[in-house]
């Protein structure tokens, strides 16, 4: 009983303060492409070169669709076995028609 009445007391260990440092974020950069920036949905998304939606359409109506999303485009319209040159024109769009006047392939730039 002698041993028990002489216990001390250990001084008790304060808690330690830890220094977290804040970690930066790495830093995002955005890429707009030609054509994106702007875009309604709010996605940057590349500029459209092909419309197959407008096969079967009017040549009207495909012009309306295209210039949608291309407004400064220039139209030109194949008929059915007619050549065309081999130029890249980045303001072109050809529209290959059938006899009855519809598109029968789908549009690009070019």
């Amino acid at each position: 009983m002698a041993e028990e009445s002489q216990r001390t007391e250990l001084p008790q260990e304060q808690p330690q303060q830890s220094t977290t440092i804040p970690q930066e974020q790495p830093h995002q950069s955005t890429i707009f492409l030609p054509g994106s920036v702007g875009h309604p949905s709010g996605v940057e998304v590349a500029p459209k070169t092909t419309w197959p939606e407008v096969v079967g359409m009017t040549v009207e109506e495909a012009e309306r669709k295209i210039r949608e999303d291309m407004p400064r485009v220039q139209f030109q319209v194949v008929p059915p076995n007619c050549f065309v040159t081999m130029d890249f024109n980045t303001r072109r769009v050809r529209l290959y028609v059938d006899s009855e006047g519809k598109v029968s392939r789908a549009p690009r730039i070019g």
